[in-house]
């Protein structure tokens, strides 16, 4: 039986207007409800006039470019590229991984030279904010490779696009909530970071300092240690702080290394006493909010941004229409209380 329309429709669940819309890249539609569409296309094998472009690309291949490590947030990420296949339309496409270490610019750099002398359309990099990682990036830029910066941003470079939360935001959303959740909205603060040459973790500290400031001022926060998102260097550091300051009444983790904080907390017997506030809803952060430990989570969504990432490339190095609003990555909260 040919694939129609109606069929689509009916196959994702939705009016014949919605397919009408995803299909032509119209404003107005939820990402749930655009993935949903295209699956059907894609199941279905519809490929009308105005498709055929998108269904039938030309060859393509894409890279992306994450640290190497062992953060559960980034690990999410690879699954999700190795998901790609069966969630896009985009038969000729291929989506490669290159690891490299993400808090040395130079190394970046390096990787991003070597993209350039290869066969590729487009690359999707975790990038630092280093001199040497812009240059590389408007050097490919200069060659006709389509860019964009995943979760951390290098504005200054010619790149086309970021994938990721606006990380201000999160770093004022931890900075509220940590500061709610303070017994009388005062207290001993420390702070953790990866390191702050990242960009998303510079703009997490100065959101989360902003609302200290401002709406907390029986608030002090006494420390802030960069620990290359490393649990057994975070561990060090938080035993460290909890002999120093014994009275501290809470944490919040601008990067990864939670297992750190998890492990010294509940080591100490204080791991109800201190609120902790991270980023990344990843097994480890949701088993340590159920149990208490952690007292919210701030989250972005790995599979929307790697599927994000995937469709503004295509659409660079295509002449597609990008929907912004489909595009755009959005804050989570999750508390004990409303994990899925």
């Amino acid at each position: 039986m040919k694939a129609t329309l109606r069929t689509v429709a009916e196959a994702a669940g939705v009016s014949i207007a919605t397919v009408d819309r995803v299909l032509n890249r119209r404003e107005g539609v939820r990402p749930l409800t655009i993935e949903k569409v295209e699956a059907a296309i894609r199941d279905l094998g519809y490929a009308p006039s105005s498709l055929v472009a998108r269904v039938q690309t030309a060859p393509s291949r894409f890279i992306f470019v994450l640290p190497r490590g062992h953060n559960p947030f980034f690990a999410a990420l690879e699954r999700a590229i190795g998901q790609l296949a069966e969630q896009l339309p985009f038969k000729n496409s291929s989506f490669d991984i290159r690891h490299v270490d993400v808090f040395d610019g130079e190394a970046i750099a390096a990787a991003l030279k070597d993209i350039r002398q290869s066969d590729c359309d487009g690359v999707a990099v975790a990038a630092l904010d280093h001199p040497s990682v812009r240059e590389a990036i408007n050097t490919l830029k200069a060659g006709g490779i389509a860019v964009v910066t995943l979760v951390s941003d290098v504005p200054s470079s010619r790149r086309d696009r970021f994938i990721g939360i606006d990380n201000t935001a999160a770093g004022r959303t931890a900075g509220s909530l940590l500061g709610r959740f303070l017994p009388h909205r005062t207290g001993k603060v420390a702070m953790l970071a990866g390191s702050l040459a990242l960009r998303d973790h510079a703009e997490r500290r100065f959101g989360f300092e902003q609302v200290i400031t401002q709406d907390f001022p029986g608030v002090e926060i006494i420390a802030l240690r960069e620990a290359r998102d490393d649990p057994n260097t975070v561990h060090g550091m938080i035993e460290e702080i909890l002999k120093e300051h014994p009275d501290l009444a809470g944490i919040y983790n601008v990067g990864a290394g939670n297992a750190g904080v998890i492990s010294t907390l509940e080591a100490s017997g204080r791991a109800r006493d201190i609120v902790f506030v991270a980023h990344e809803l990843t097994d480890e952060s949701r088993s340590a909010l159920i149990r208490g430990t952690m007292d919210a989570v701030i989250h972005q969504d790995p599979g929307h941004e790697i599927r994000s990432a995937a469709r503004i490339l295509q659409s660079l190095t295509s002449d597609w229409t990008i929907v912004d609003d489909q595009e755009r990555i959005r804050i989570d909260i999750f508390l004990r209380d409303n994990l899925l």
